[in-house]
């Protein structure tokens, strides 16, 4: 591998990721609230039926949520597997899994808009399947959020470890995944507060940094990679 496919495997990269952060905020930020409300079915129940063509939007970006997902993880693991091979087949793996979580979310989706418009079930039927399926996709998106956190690791742990990149940048995305994995566990034992939506605030920050640094500068020490390939 060249130093330009490099150079062109980290802008791949970036753009997957960039591609997955814009689908992420108009989906889950923007779409998710006027769509599917997850403490309201009845609210949702009116949103699929009055607004489905908004609601088939807010699907169409989840299933690009999980297809720019799974591809960023499959690039970044060419991005560094021959700087730490095992730091990048985790970075993959744990990528796929936030995937797959998403997944269920998005089958969920798809069958709230299919109960919404069945005809043979009562409203108080589909009110009690659409709060089922409303759970089941917050509880996706919760359990999503600990292999986000869990791939920012070795993220940042290689970036540290081959300074491939700024070193802040790594420490960065390190405190980010830990925070995402500290506001899941949190939330799976039950405790809620609002300070905890400024826990995953460094993931953020480190996740923009990455994908500008990704698209702008690449990758730093391409010549040694070369001479590793």
């Amino acid at each position: 591998m060249n130093q330009k496919r490099i150079l062109l495997t980290a802008r791949i990269t970036g753009v997957w990721y960039l591609l997955l952060a814009i689908s992420g905020v108009l989906g889950f930020i923007i779409f998710q609230s006027n769509t599917f409300v997850a403490k309201d079915p009845y609210q949702t129940l009116s949103n699929i039926i009055a607004q489905e063509s908004t609601v088939r939007i807010r699907l169409f970006l989840e299933v690009i949520i999980i297809i720019s997902q799974a591809l960023v993880a499959i690039w970044f693991y060419r991005l560094f597997k021959k700087i730490n091979s095992w730091a990048a087949f985790a970075i993959s793996t744990w990528g796929l899994m936030n995937a797959a979580a998403i997944m269920i979310s998005a089958v969920s989706m798809a069958t709230a808009i299919k109960l919404a418009n069945f005809p043979a079930a009562t409203e108080q039927e589909k009110i009690v399947f659409i709060h089922l399926l409303n759970v089941v996709i917050s509880n996706a998106w919760l359990i999503g959020g600990l292999f986000f956190g869990l791939w920012l690791i070795p993220m940042g742990y290689t970036i540290i470890t081959s300074k491939c990149m700024p070193l802040w940048l790594g420490r960065i995305l390190i405190i980010g995944g830990m925070g995402y994995i500290l506001g899941t566990i949190i939330k799976c034992i039950g405790f809620s507060h609002p300070m905890l939506a400024y826990i995953t605030i460094p993931a953020t920050i480190g996740e923009f940094w990455m994908i500008c640094y990704l698209l702008i500068f690449g990758i730093r020490g391409q010549n040694i990679l070369i001479k590793d390939m």
